[in-house]
């Protein structure tokens, strides 16, 4: 038996990155049986079938210590986050629910917000402002001026990185610029929807030269909150977590209409930031309707 990481996926068939090279492998139909699917990311047992043509098969799924349905991806420690500034225009719900799933895993986040070359106005600041206050990281960077590429490469660096984000924030052209050995495709923006083409049609592991795995994932326009209650999902606001404790009601608090709420006196304070408070509010009436319909 070899151990090794999935680091690609395509058709059925998975590259496995082991100590002894990449090998294609096919998964048993046990997995299939148990409806369980590989994911890139994961962790394997395979057996060599063909030792020439670096051919085997996966036989075992190693426990995953984290897991995104959207992007399909596992084991992962750490999400940078990818939204431009300008062309597309920034899109903070989407945004925020990225970082409510990454939070459900426990990966850490950083934010990067690109284009900020075409900010002229300078609105990232504001942006920037609003997630510092919330506990993130955020970089705002210019690939076209070499803005802060550095400070991402330091992110990526002895971590597993899943890089996420609408298409057309530069994803791929970002990691071009942080690893010129990766050549990745990269597409224009859509001048008629302002959208970006999905240049990344799958998901793969790739590793940087300089350290570290980074997860190039295919651009998403939405994401839904699938698995998560709305009791819960105040949980992944972390903004919430230094006055929730003080709430009348504590635990079920929902930081909405109840009486002597910590969290809204912190709203009501400008300690806690009113487009995160109403990005909460709408992801909690949407879980609410999810939950009616079935």
């Amino acid at each position: 038996m070899l151990k090794g990481r999935i680091t690609k996926g395509i058709g059925g068939f998975y590259y496995i990155d082991t100590s002894d090279g990449i090998y294609e492998c096919k998964a048993r139909g046990i997995f299939r049986k148990k409806k369980i699917t590989p994911l890139v990311g994961d962790m394997v047992d395979i057996s060599v079938v063909n030792e020439e043509e670096k051919k085997g098969v996966i036989e075992d799924i190693k426990k995953r210590e984290s897991e995104l349905i959207r992007p399909p991806i596992a084991n992962i420690n750490k999400a940078i986050i990818v939204f431009s500034i300008k062309n597309p225009q920034p899109h903070f719900s989407l945004l925020d629910r990225f970082i409510v799933l990454a939070e459900k895993e426990g990966l850490e986040v950083v934010i990067v917000i690109s284009k900020i070359d075409l900010d002229e106005e300078k609105e990232y600041e504001n942006v920037k402002r609003v997630y510092n206050n919330a506990g993130y990281k955020v970089i705002p960077i210019s690939k076209k001026r070499d803005i802060n590429i550095e400070l991402v490469k330091d992110e990526i660096k002895s971590n597993i990185v899943v890089f996420a984000g609408p298409s057309g924030v530069g994803k791929s052209s970002l990691l071009n610029k942080i690893d010129s050995n990766l050549s990745l495709e990269t597409g224009e923006i859509s001048e008629k929807i302002k959208r970006g083409k999905h240049t990344t049609r799958y998901a793969q592991l790739l590793k940087l030269k300089d350290g570290g795995m980074v997860a190039d994932t295919p651009g998403f326009s939405s994401l839904t909150l699938d698995g998560i209650e709305a009791q819960d999902l105040k949980d992944y606001f972390v903004e919430f977590d230094d006055y929730a404790d003080d709430c009348k009601f504590y635990r079920n608090c929902l930081h909405e209409n109840e009486p002597n709420c910590a969290v809204k006196n912190a709203l009501e304070e400008g300690k806690i930031t009113t487009q995160r408070y109403e990005s909460y509010l709408q992801l909690l009436n949407e879980i609410r309707k999810k939950n009616r319909r079935y």
